[in-house]
């Protein structure tokens, strides 16, 4: 089943198209990912997906109703929730409050404010924080709980993020760039984190220049240049794909760690 379906989607900026009549659709419970050199639009693609950007012509379906012009907040709700190129921590709060941030939605106010001393700890609030505490021990962030974002290694801040984006309990996730800046060990966890997602039930839609990733856990893959879909399918065909190669500025591209 369509979870998303994308049709004829355009967005202009003074003239010039980030995104051009591009149509695809992602499967619920799968991994999507979306490649391409720097500037084909893929953050674009996920700001228009997420309601930050108002698309100049085409449609936004997700389980089948036009989302276009909903408002973030509300996609929130809906159950679409995303992660960004550059980290959104709240530095100055430990881990477990940033996951607990990223429960708002699901809490009454007066559970809110409780996390910020604001009221009495009650029952909700004690269950809240032990299931915020459990997310981030399938994360392997069980030593980090009452630590500081500000004293967080940056791999754990990378999988807080995605812990947070989870902690909304949405059904499609979006991620951008979740291995930017991770080494290789790290980057297998991330790897390994996100198919675990997949296998739960939350489809995935995957922006990531780590073509050994990409290609690692990717159930179909989107190739985008200029703002046009260049190629999709799952991993092989890509991987093959003479258009592909070529935008890519060489086959090693494809099969090393990174593209351009």
């Amino acid at each position: 089943m369509s979870l998303l379906r994308v049709e004829h989607l355009s967005k202009e900026f003074g003239g010039v198209h980030a995104v051009e009549e591009l149509s695809f659709q992602v499967e619920a419970g799968t991994v999507h990912s979306i490649i391409g050199p720097n500037g084909a639009g893929k953050t674009t693609l996920f700001d228009l997906i997420t309601g930050i950007y108002q698309p100049s012509d085409g449609h936004i379906l997700f389980e089948d109703h036009r989302i276009n012009n909903v408002p973030p907040y509300q996609l929130a709700k809906r159950g679409i929730s995303r992660t960004f190129q550059n980290l959104q921590i709240f530095f100055n709060m430990s881990a477990l409050e940033n996951v607990l941030v990223g429960m708002h939605l699901r809490l009454d106010r007066r559970l809110g404010r409780a996390f910020f001393g604001l009221s009495g700890r009650s029952r909700a609030e004690v269950e809240a924080r032990e299931e915020a505490a459990e997310l981030m021990r399938f994360f392997g962030l069980g030593d980090y709980i009452e630590t500081e974002g500000a004293a967080m290694p940056y791999g754990a801040l990378k999988r807080l993020e995605i812990a947070r984006a989870m902690a909304s309990k949405p059904k499609m996730l979006l991620l951008d760039e979740p291995a930017a800046g991770l080494n290789p060990t790290e980057t297998t966890g991330v790897g390994r984190l996100i198919r675990a997602i997949a296998k739960s039930g939350v489809t995935i839609v995957l922006v990531e220049h780590d073509m050994r990733l990409v290609m690692d856990i990717s159930d179909q893959i989107l190739v985008l240049d200029y703002g046009r879909k260049l190629a999709e399918g799952e991993s092989d065909v890509v991987r093959n794909d003479p258009k592909v190669i070529e935008a890519y500025l060489g086959s090693g591209a494809i099969g090393g760690h990174h593209a351009a």
